[in-house]
């Protein structure tokens, strides 16, 4: 399964939500691989530590050598299990990000490089049995990239105003890209994070989004300091504290999406 986790608007805990799902795949035996499109580096850094970025460039090769090496015809193509690189956890592996990404965008676009993510993630699902895709905070080349890439995508919200009015337009865009480019896509739902279960807004504002038909699923997914913990130690939720509420509510979230 391939599985693109996208909001155009950032700081929805994209990065958080596919390192931690992936995490929960691998500890459930599954080779899965996380694919990190952002140029910010944020689920790359979160698996592998931010000292494997400490010199301001990343483990290479990486998912920007591998759209660099797709502008010249004269570079001989690697094998695709080159770009990807053990974690310190068993059965979970990131194809890491890049900043480089941000600076050859422009040149992918105007070389209709569109679909050549497909063609990687479609190889690599021999070796794999899960592919998570983080995205950058926009819809841009990256994402639109990941979307025709994908056979699922997962959709994180915050809860907050902005959010709602950007969820309708990135629903259209989904759309647009499933219509135009590939018709397998299909809407998994929009995970609530950050969910304050005893504040009434986020529960007017969720039981809203129920009402207008939106396919919101039943698990959510709280704000806690353990994520920040998390983050800093470069250790996925099950790994760190398999027993703590919010891992608890990320296991209940993969078994949702796994039926």
């Amino acid at each position: 399964m391939r599985r693109v986790v996208f909001n155009q608007k950032g700081g929805v805990g994209k990065s958080s939500i596919t390192v931690n799902l992936a995490a929960m795949s691998a500890a459930q035996g599954l080779r899965t691989l996380v694919v990190d499109l952002d140029p910010q580096c944020n689920a790359s850094q979160y698996l592998l530590g931010m000292q494997a970025y400490h010199n301001g460039e990343g483990p290479k090769p990486n998912i920007g050598t591998f759209f660099a090496q797709t502008l010249s015809f004269r570079l001989k193509e690697k094998d695709p299990r080159d770009y990807v690189h053990a974690t310190p956890f068993e059965n979970l592996f990131v194809l890491p990000s890049d900043a480089e990404l941000g600076e050859i965008e422009h040149m992918l676009e105007s070389k209709h490089k569109i679909y050549k993510l497909r063609g990687l993630l479609k190889s690599l699902s021999k070796d794999y049995d899960a592919i998570y895709v983080d995205t950058p905070p926009a819809y841009n080349f990256y994402t639109l990239s990941a979307l025709i890439a994908a056979e699922r995508v997962l959709i994180p919200f915050d809860c907050d105003a902005f959010s709602r009015k950007a969820l309708y337009t990135l629903l259209e865009n989904i759309q647009e890209a499933r219509e135009d480019h590939n018709d397998e896509l299909k809407v998994e739902g929009i995970v609530v994070n950050q969910f304050q279960p005893r504040a009434r807004l986020p529960q007017e504002l969720v039981a809203s989004l129920e009402e207008e038909g939106l396919p919101m699923l039943a698990s959510r997914l709280s704000a806690s300091v353990i994520m920040r913990e998390s983050h800093e130690q470069a250790t996925p939720l099950v790994n760190l504290q398999p027993r703590h509420k919010l891992t608890e509510e990320y296991r209940q979230l993969f078994q949702e999406l796994h039926g």
